[in-house]
């Protein structure tokens, strides 16, 4: 997955008076793109290659190389264009530590720009200098990096799993699992009977936790889960959020085009052993 990037470390400790030095990877990001060289095999820029000074933060290292995120999009010399972030994945899916990281630096990104207001006073926010988070300068409310949980299902029927597709109008053209976010209120397990029984009317049984995954690019934490269809397995389509759910046997498991996702991981899992 995503995250496995052994031999290679992540270290998310806050240091927030650390520089950059000559190797660090500055994160310029506008939207969803992010600004990078696709020919090199560094990917981001360092401070040396900015056009201009940018107001940055440190946000972690994998391996020996520390990661800045430039609050104020920046620009560099002429092989770094703005590049969008999922066309990324795709294209250099084999680079999983650079890509692990973009995905990260991409969650931190999205809540710093989200939170520089306090939402309890409205009081412009700065950031800690204990802890990963943002102090309002009116009342002294601290706001934290936002985690968003997930489920990814992994629903079996005998000698079969269900594989489902997004709608068109999602822009994923991969085959995917039950998934949904948790509710307040709810644990994992009922959001897995929940989402189940929304997207494709099943009710399922024997629900047991697989693995996790942090996922960036949604601000998320997707926790995987299996489980067994529970009596009548006749698929009811939620037509508003996937076109496709059907069983497919074991052995005609495709899985998807790279293996960075939990998803990926819990199909291609079942394909090969009992889960």
């Amino acid at each position: 997955m995503i995250q496995d990037i052994y031999p290679k470390k992540f270290d998310n400790r806050y240091f927030p008076n650390a520089e950059p030095d000559e190797n660090s990877c500055i994160m310029c990001f506008s939207g969803n793109t992010v600004l990078c060289d696709v020919n090199s095999d560094r990917l981001f820029p360092t401070v040396s290659q900015l056009k201009e000074p940018a107001d940055m933060t440190y946000l972690f290292s994998v391996g020996d190389v520390k990661y800045f995120l430039a609050f104020d999009y920046a620009t560099a010399d002429e092989n770094f264009s703005a590049v969008k972030i999922k066309k990324l994945r795709h294209e250099k899916y084999e680079m999983r530590d650079k890509l692990f990281a973009l995905f990260t630096s991409y969650h931190l990104y999205k809540w710093y720009t989200s939170s520089r207001f306090c939402g309890e006073c409205g009081g412009k926010t700065v950031p800690c200098t204990g802890e990963r988070a943002l102090l309002c300068t009116g009342c002294g409310e601290l706001i934290y990096p936002r985690i968003n949980p997930a489920v990814i299902v992994g629903i079996i029927n005998g000698d079969s799993m269900l594989v489902t597709r997004y709608v068109k109008s999602r822009g994923v053209e991969n085959d995917a699992l039950v998934a949904g976010y948790m509710e307040i209120g709810e644990t994992p397990e009922d959001t897995v009977r929940r989402e189940v029984m929304e997207e494709v009317g099943l009710r399922v049984k024997n629900i047991r936790y697989y693995k996790s995954q942090p996922w960036g690019y949604s601000s998320g934490l997707l926790l995987g889960f299996f489980c067994d269809v529970d009596g009548n397995a006749d698929i009811r389509l939620e037509e508003t959020e996937l076109s496709v759910a059907k069983w497919v046997s074991r052995s005609d498991i495709k899985g998807q085009s790279d293996d960075l996702s939990l998803t990926n991981e819990m199909m291609m899992f079942f394909k090969n052993q009992n889960s």
